[in-house]
C-alpha cells in the first residue's frame, strides 16, 4: 500500500513539473499585452491544479471509477475553483 502513494506522490511531481512551461507559456500569451502575466505563485497553483486532476484520474482507474463524465466533472471543479481564485486574487490587486 505504501508504494502506491510513493507513486502518487512522484505522479504529482513529475505532471506538475512537466506542465509548468506550458501553463507559463498558455499565461503569457492569452494576458493582454496593457496587463502584467501574473506572478509565479499562480503559475505553480494552476500546474499543481493539473496534477491533482492527473493523480486523482489516476486513483479512480484503480477500480475502474472513471469515465468521461466525471472526468469531465472534476475538471470543471477544479476550472471553477482556480477562476474564483484568480477573479478574487485580480480584485485586490485593483483596489490597492
Amino acid at each position: 500500500v505504501g508504494q502506491r502513494w510513493i507513486f502518487f506522490m512522484l505522479l504529482l511531481i513529475a505532471v506538475v513539473g512537466t506542465v509548468i512551461p506550458f501553463v507559463r507559456y498558455l499565461n503569457v500569451r492569452f494576458t493582454p499585452l496593457q496587463v502584467e502575466p501574473p506572478p509565479g505563485g499562480v503559475i505553480v497553483r494552476q500546474a499543481v491544479w493539473i496534477g491533482l486532476f492527473v493523480v486523482i484520474c489516476a486513483w479512480l482507474q484503480i477500480p475502474r471509477a472513471l469515465n468521461l463524465p466525471i472526468a469531465f466533472l472534476l475538471g470543471l471543479v477544479f476550472t471553477v475553483i482556480e477562476v474564483f481564485l484568480r477573479s478574487r486574487e485580480i480584485q485586490n490587486e485593483r483596489d490597492d
